[in-house]
């Protein structure tokens, strides 16, 4: 009986030891950014953190994104493994390696879906000085409850108490304001009006006006001047998820496709695609929806979202072609326009977007990346050769010509 009694008394002293040297690792980092919300989370935190870089500041940041990333005050990245899975535990001992490089600043993407570990990872883990929620949109149902204000509950878990938080939301915001209200929280919504097209081209990916605006809100916040955060931004790597556009030409036939995957809930899904298709005009517009087993739920939703949308052909890649087709069929879409294809070689979907285009096709991936075998990212992998390739061979005609 002493023994299980010492025992348990060296453990809660273990625990308090352990919890006294974060909050000690906290403190020491004077400026703590927690970005959370449904969409843009990793692209916020990168761009954030390449602002308050190119600022002069000393900075860390983390992301979770597709790929999980500590990212070094020099803008190097380093991987984090995870032999267990996900576990936001995980925040205190990015804290704990932060804290030996003396940062500025530290920008933590919110790893948690649970509203409850939400909670906690805010106010035991991050404790920020500055929120961001990115925005508010049906996701994670499951976990998060079933309509977009239990969501944004959820995310109000992540507010700052007494603090400041930043937000691109606009539908959501009366509730996100009254959850801010009852924490004590200053909440300011940014719209993207003073980020020009021009401001947007300079990345060498397609990024979001709101991401933007919202990232430059913060690095002002922090003392950082407009002008000198976005040329860091400019010139900051992407996260491995976002929206990049890969196009190649083939036997003649003109392919751009368009990686869209991270953005796997339907409302950002659809936004998406009326944003890269809705100009476009005699060209064949393909959705491919990538699928999982143990998400069934999501791809009937990103169908739902595809409904009223105009396109040529839906592709259904991945784990359970068959049962999202059944579903397709059930929602009323055309069989001449579902391909059903599974997870053959990514190659054969790429004949297979030839064979159905005249001149030229714009291919949208959205639904899971991964899946049994990662599937979705082998797909991206190979349009993106097929662009090498297209553009060593275009080099060595102009060579040619030249010569």
């Amino acid at each position: 009986m002493i023994v299980l009694i010492l025992a348990t008394l060296a453990l809660i002293l273990n625990w308090a030891q352990e919890y006294y040297r974060h909050q000690r690792n906290v403190n020491a980092i004077p400026i703590r950014i927690h970005v959370n919300g449904t969409r843009g989370k990793s692209s916020v935190t990168r761009l954030i953190a390449a602002g308050l870089r190119a600022g002069g500041k000393v900075t860390v940041a983390k992301t979770t994104g597709t790929l999980p990333r500590f990212i070094l005050p020099d803008g190097r990245e380093a991987a984090i493994i995870r032999l267990m899975g996900a576990n936001i535990i995980e925040q205190k001992y990015i804290f704990r390696h932060a804290v030996k490089l003396k940062p500025d600043a530290i920008v933590v993407e919110c790893m948690a879906v649970n509203p409850i570990f939400q909670w906690i990872t805010e106010r035991q883990f991050v404790r920020s000085t500055i929120g961001v929620i990115t925005n508010c949109r049906p996701d994670h149902l499951d976990l998060m409850g079933a309509t977009v204000q239990s969501v944004t509950m959820s995310l109000s878990n992540t507010l700052p108490p007494k603090g400041i938080c930043y937000t691109c939301e606009k539908d959501n915001y009366g509730l996100l304001k009254k959850m801010a209200d009852k924490y004590h929280t200053k909440l300011l919504q940014i719209k993207p009006t003073d980020v020009t097209k021009e401001e947007l081209s300079k990345f060498h990916y397609i990024e979001h006006a709101e991401n933007l605006q919202l990232a430059l809100a913060v690095c002002a916040e922090v003392g950082i001047p407009r002008d000198i955060a976005l040329k860091g931004m400019q010139n900051s790597h992407p996260d491995s998820g976002a929206l990049k556009k890969y196009s190649f030409t083939d036997h003649g036939k003109t392919v751009n496709f368009y990686n869209v995957f991270a953005a796997n809930d339907p409302e950002s899904s659809a936004q998406i695609i009326h944003m890269v298709t809705s100009h476009l005009k005699d060209v064949e517009k393909i959705i491919m929806i990538n699928s999982r087993s143990d998400r069934y739920y999501r791809s009937q939703q990103l169908v739902d979202a595809v409904l009223p949308l105009d396109y040529s052909y839906l592709f259904l890649t991945g784990d359970i072609p068959d049962k999202v087709e059944h579903y397709a069929l059930h929602k009323g879409i055309p069989k001449e326009k579902i391909v059903a294809l599974g997870d053959p070689l990514p190659e054969v979907i790429c004949k297979k977007v030839l064979e159905l285009t005249d001149t030229e096709s714009h291919v949208i991936g959205i639904g899971n990346i991964a899946g049994s075998v990662w599937y979705g990212a082998q797909i991206v992998a190979h349009f993106k050769h097929k662009m090498q390739q297209s553009k060593k061979l275009n080099k060595k005609s102009d060579k040619k010509q030249g010569a």
